[in-house]
């Protein structure tokens, strides 16, 4: 075990998603009041960054309501306890998340739930709601409101609010979880006929006809981001199991609900045409479940899901929860790293829910930082968007301040459009003597948007190198200079 982590540390990539959901749906910020959450969410965040997280994926839609601000859609009751209800002292949860996260060198991804209207905890809407404004958008399925997929209004009215979002905020991603038409309930019908009747394009089998319904909002939302900022991340998280072997030839060996059967979600039509940038199947599953065994199916998504970065959804409770079936007196962190790593196709990972790491359950946080993201990693490349690097930083010396001692400037490259400018900078530190090797993660002393880096006590004849990256984290060319 002690070797395997040792050896881990040492093979670290440079490149890796690392992220984290943190959610408003449990109710977490409900009614704490601004000072609270900010403290809250400030401390979550130090501690993900010990951590090595470098990217957050956070909640600001749950019920057609913002955790924003919006013209569109009313504040959400998950975070004031009332739905229309500004906060008090007033502040933007976004905004504020977004320069929380880009100030430690994290991306920040907007998450949305695109057609949940009302969950069933909710029992009183804001006037300006959607399902008040246009009831007949909705249906009513098991307590909750769900804005109906067949409606080419409704498909519409997401990407207007997703619009309105990237436009405003200085988002890296937005981001979308696992659910399109409801999972099902025994006794529940989805009341669609009439729809069905009116938009069904041709199709004869409701399944496929509901497919289709969820494909042309997919592609309409991945145009709508990119058309206002093309070099935002568009990211779902489905459902784990695609389809079962026993439903398709081509499927995982497991037995449980399906993306494609049951949600209508068909995941991996969207990565094959590149209407997503990035995928992350929810595999909250132990290593050896009866149904939905974790190994199978990160075998199974590595092999049909590689034509976009593939990152993998942890369950950091269940993780820790479980032995490790080849090791009963350990839990099964070690070994779903081991198999993420053999996996050529697997990018990364997002951990189900931040504060399960935050709390370091099972010691969950203490071995991220210790061995598995021990050092900092930058986000992978996404050529297919932008695979150009920006030009090198320019004239990086160092100058002795009398207030911070030395300190390391350097100018930003020149470049014009988001393709060539530079947003971030990476520093590397190399004793006296050691080979500058930039592939090598463990030299990273900071990833950072400031065009400055204070060193440490007195100058070695360390090398200190500077890179520039781009919105996409492609990577300059070195600068050098030695204190």
């Amino acid at each position: 075990m002690l070797l395997l982590a040792c050896s881990y540390v040492c093979s670290q990539n440079k490149r890796e998603f690392r992220g984290a959901w943190i959610q408003a749906v449990n109710g977490q910020w409900m009614g704490v009041g601004t000072r609270q959450m900010q403290q809250t969410l400030t401390y979550q965040l130090n501690e993900l960054q010990k951590d090595g997280v470098n990217a957050i994926i956070f909640q600001i839609r749950p019920e057609c309501d913002a955790l924003y601000q919006s013209s569109l859609e009313p504040w959400s009751r998950f975070l004031t306890g009332t739905q229309g209800l500004a906060p008090s002292p007033y502040w933007d949860p976004l905004q504020w998340m977004v320069t929380e996260c880009h100030r430690r060198g994290m991306e920040l991804h907007a998450w949305i739930n695109p057609y949940r209207a009302k969950t069933k905890t909710t029992h009183e809407l804001d006037r300006r709601h959607v399902a008040i404004r246009h009831p007949e958008w909705v249906f009513d399925y098991d307590g909750q409101y769900i804005l109906n997929p067949a409606i080419p209004e409704c498909r519409t009215y997401i990407c207007h609010v997703v619009g309105d979002i990237v436009r405003r905020y200085d988002i890296d991603g937005l981001h979308i979880d696992d659910y399109f038409y409801p999972y099902p309930v025994a006794g529940q019908k989805i009341p669609d006929d009439r729809e069905f009747q009116r938009y069904n394009n041709g199709f004869a089998d409701r399944g496929d006809w509901r497919r289709n319904n969820v494909n042309l909002f997919i592609r309409q939302l991945s145009d709508t981001i990119h058309q206002n900022k093309p070099w935002v991340k568009f990211g779902v998280s489905p459902f784990g199991i695609y389809r079962n072997k026993k439903n398709d030839p081509n499927g995982s060996n497991t037995n449980g609900l399906q993306n494609y059967d049951d949600l209508y979600a068909d995941v991996l039509l969207w990565v094959n045409n590149g209407w997503v940038d990035y995928n992350v199947p929810q595999l909250y599953w132990e290593i050896g479940h009866k149904a939905a065994d974790y190994q199978e199916l990160i075998g199974w998504w590595n092999k049909y899901a590689s034509r976009r970065p593939l990152f993998i959804g942890e369950d950091v409770e269940r993780t820790v929860k479980n032995a490790d079936p080849q090791n009963p007196n350990t839990h099964q962190m070690a070994a779903k790293v081991n198999l993420r790593s053999k996996m050529k196709n697997v990018q990364g990972a997002v951990l189900w829910y931040a504060k399960a790491a935050v709390d370091n359950v099972g010691n969950y946080g203490t071995l991220l930082r210790n061995t598995y993201w021990k050092y900092p990693a930058l986000q992978p490349q996404m050529t297919f968007i932008d695979g150009k690097a920006p030009k090198k930083v320019r004239k990086p010396k160092v100058i002795q301040t009398e207030q911070e001692g030395p300190v390391l400037f350097w100018r930003e490259p020149k470049g014009n459009g988001w393709k060539n400018e530079a947003v971030q900078y990476v520093v590397y530190r190399f004793s006296q003597g050691e080979k500058v090797d930039i592939d090598n993660p463990s030299h990273i002393v900071a990833i950072t948007r400031n065009t400055y880096y204070r060193l440490p006590g007195r100058g070695n004849r360390d090398t200190y190198v500077v890179t520039a990256l781009d919105r996409l984290h492609n990577e300059s060319k070195i600068k050098k200079v030695k204190y």
